[in-house]
């Protein structure tokens, strides 16, 4: 399930060729619709393990995700996943939203009026997916992602609906 939890995390990691994105700190909440009540409970039931991560792992973890600009996903307001990750110039210069991506993962971007249209594949983790980022601005963006995750207990289908907000210009960690 953790492993869920991070190939959906990893799709707020696309280029955003048709829009100029601001560097420094954002946010992004993002919310998983499965439709399996027991997949939603085992993904809730990890969230809340992270937060109650003994003290000297949760540090061992907050510094290996802050070494990339990210800080430890956290349960959102409305029930969804909330991060914050660090846009370099560097990353902004390349319209790249934030959130690092891991594994081994090809994508596909199509300019549309105000976003992107989005396919992804990965072999490790295995996953897929498509979706419709939109741009708010240079600040802000919303996007819907319809994922596949081929786990080892078989294909899991989930929605992805994830916003993203820029918070300051100041990052407490550049990513590496």
């Amino acid at each position: 399930m953790k492993r869920l939890l991070i190939s959906l995390a990893m799709l707020a990691a696309v280029s955003a060729s048709a829009q100029t994105i601001k560097p420094g700190l954002w946010e992004t909440n993002s919310k998983v619709k499965t439709g399996n009540a027991q997949t939603d409970q085992a993904m809730s039931a990890a969230l809340s393990q992270l937060a109650a991560l003994p003290p000297e792992q949760r540090a061992q973890m907050e510094a290996m995700m802050a070494k990339n600009g990210v800080s430890m996903p956290k349960a959102g307001a409305n029930g969804g996943i909330t991060m914050t990750a660090c846009v370099t110039p560097e990353m902004a210069s390349r319209k790249e939203i934030p959130l690092n991506q891991k594994g081994k993962c090809t994508s596909q971007q199509d300019q549309v009026p105000g976003g992107l249209n989005i396919a992804f594949t990965c072999t490790d983790p295995a996953s897929s997916g498509n979706g419709q980022l939109r741009f708010q601005g240079d600040s802000a963006y919303t996007m819907t992602m319809n994922v596949t995750n081929n786990s080892g207990t078989g294909p899991q289908q989930a929605t992805v609906e994830s916003t993203g907000r820029w918070l300051s210009a100041a990052c407490p960690a550049r990513p590496q």
